[in-house]
């Protein structure tokens, strides 16, 4: 009887860990897809896994959500660490890897006491920056944030190099599967610092696991507050336990005092790596009030000492060859390649001259999308993680360079214009800085407004007509009369009607002028609704 209830209990215990690791992968793969898909696909089914992320959630005061969460917590742990939050997944990849380089790397956690007074500073210094209203400050150690960085600017260059290598392709076989889209550096400042994260929390969990999880995260440290509690939690059988210290060297969150046989819940991350190490089923995840199944069943006695651990682990398999890693870099470097591979084209005017490329404006107020509100809204409530910015097919979207509004995405036109049938930034958004709004209410939307430069208008320096603002405005808010007044001989110049203006930046892009354009758009600090 007891042989069958520990078959039992150990199976589930087992299977428990792989569904973990089958939710994680999926959560994980989507979400990096969110920040790659440059066409949308992906984020119309599942952008609302980018919605269920817990700092998002507060921010947008979607209390479903945040009640959710805090509920899964407080039943079952740590479980969003593990699956939903894509950046303590990337860390159980790279712990994962290094533990396949070598069979002794298998066991190389240790118990490591709890680093409260630094996890909990930072945890405090984290809340008061954002209500001081620093939140691009506080953006650089919040967990979805930071990995939509590293996806983002890290990733994506990568991931848009390959499809180009396809569209090449495709077009010497005369197909249109495939489209290419340019490549550049949308902010120095972001790609540095998401290069500065990614390094910081790659060397923490190659050595260590979760050590970033549990001393810097902010959401780790909230939700390791609410764990304590949980009612679901792997607790050790003391009767059972052999010593033999395999769940310790497992745990990748270093929470699991062998000594004691305690375990730190605050920082246990749900990732049931302790389970399926324990051969005797010393170590179960039940209920805190559960009884012992086997409480008067007698247990071997415990080994002789505390002999290597390699000695009791028989029925683990032995790790196979490592192909992983050479198909990673093997598909790195297609994906690389792509890059030699197409040949940049020059940019020239009939052939003839090469074309300037265009320089942003000194705006006073900065643009930014409808459905923003105000900048107030927008900088209190953006944690700055560049989804808006990878799925802006416009190219209008850019993190900011400013101080006070760090990574924030602000508006420019040089590479293009916000078109008003397109969405897509209010659509993704998952914290709230871009409230979603229709194709009709963004047509209605003043974000802004054009101001002409005369100075630079190819009319007065050039002395040739144009009118090439006035032609493409979708609204209307652009004229043309004669530069000089009653003279229906001379040139005709462009004016603005600022009440019908929207902000959209056709004008702007569009403008022929360099390398600024003779017509610019000026932000408003506070939309309006025309």
């Amino acid at each position: 009887m007891y042989e069958k209830i520990h078959s039992s209990n150990r199976l589930t215990d087992v299977m428990l860990r792989k569904i973990r690791i089958v939710l994680a992968a999926i959560v994980f793969i989507l979400v990096t897809l969110l920040f790659l898909d440059f066409t949308g696909t992906v984020h119309r089914w599942f952008g609302w896994l980018a919605e269920i992320q817990f700092l998002p959630a507060v921010l947008a005061m979607n209390f479903a959500v945040t009640a959710l969460l805090v509920i899964l917590t407080l039943l079952c742990g740590r479980v969003y660490c593990s699956v939903i939050c894509p950046l303590g997944v990337m860390q159980d990849i790279i712990s994962w890897i290094h533990g396949k380089t070598k069979k002794k790397n298998r066991f190389r956690f240790s118990w490591s006491p709890a680093k409260n007074v630094l996890r909990y500073g930072i945890l405090v210094i984290f809340i008061v920056m954002i209500a001081a209203g620093f939140m691009s400050i506080a953006a650089i150690i919040a967990p979805y944030s930071a990995y939509g960085r590293i996806a983002g600017s890290l990733l994506a260059p990568l991931w848009q190099w390959g499809n180009n290598l396809l569209a090449w392709f495709a077009e010497r076989v005369g197909s249109y599967a495939f489209y290419s889209t340019d490549v550049w550096l949308k902010s120095l400042p972001v790609f540095i610092i998401a290069a500065v994260t990614f390094i910081v929390i790659f060397i923490l969990a190659w050595k260590n696991g979760r050590t970033w999880c549990n001393t810097a995260c902010p959401v780790g440290s909230v939700l390791g507050l609410l764990s304590r509690f949980s009612i679901f939690k792997p607790v050790i059988d003391t009767e059972k336990c052999r010593n033999c210290g395999l769940c310790g060297r497992q745990c990748k969150a270093s929470c699991i005092n062998m000594k004691e046989h305690e375990i730190d819940y605050s920082r246990c991350v749900a990732c049931f790596d302790c389970l399926d190490a324990c051969s005797e089923g010393a170590i179960s995840y039940r209920p805190v009030w559960k009884k012992k199944v086997a409480e008067n069943v007698p247990v071997q006695d415990a080994l002789p000492g505390n002999k290597d651990v390699h000695d009791h682990v028989s029925g683990h398999p032995e790790p196979g060859p490592d192909n992983g890693r050479r198909a990673f870099i093997a598909s790195a470097a297609v994906a690389l390649s792509a890059a030699a591979v197409k040949a940049q084209e020059m940019k020239v005017d009939g052939g003839l001259a090469a074309i300037l490329p265009k320089r942003a404006p000194e705006r006073r107020t900065p643009l930014k999308p409808a459905g923003s509100m105000s900048l107030k809204n927008f900088t209190t409530h953006c944690t700055a993680c560049q989804l808006c910015v990878s799925v802006c097919p416009n190219q209008v979207l850019r993190p900011s360079g400013n101080l006070m509004t760090l990574m924030q995405p602000e508006m420019s036109y040089e590479k293009g214009w916000c078109r008003p049938e397109c969405t897509k930034c209010s659509d993704v958004c998952p914290s709230g800085p871009i409230r979603p709004v229709t194709v009709e209410e963004k047509s209605s939307i003043q974000i802004g407004h054009a101001v002409i430069v005369y100075e630079n208008c190819v009319v007065n320096s050039d002395g040739v007509s144009c009118g090439n603002c006035a032609r493409h405005c979708p609204s209307g808010a652009i004229r043309m009369v004669h530069s000089v007044p009653g003279d229906k001989s001379s040139l005709m110049i462009p004016t603005v009607m600022e009440e019908r203006c929207i902000g959209c930046g056709a004008c702007e892009y569009l403008c022929p002028a360099r390398p600024l354009s003779a017509i610019y758009v000026e932000g408003h600090e506070v939309h309006k609704v025309l």
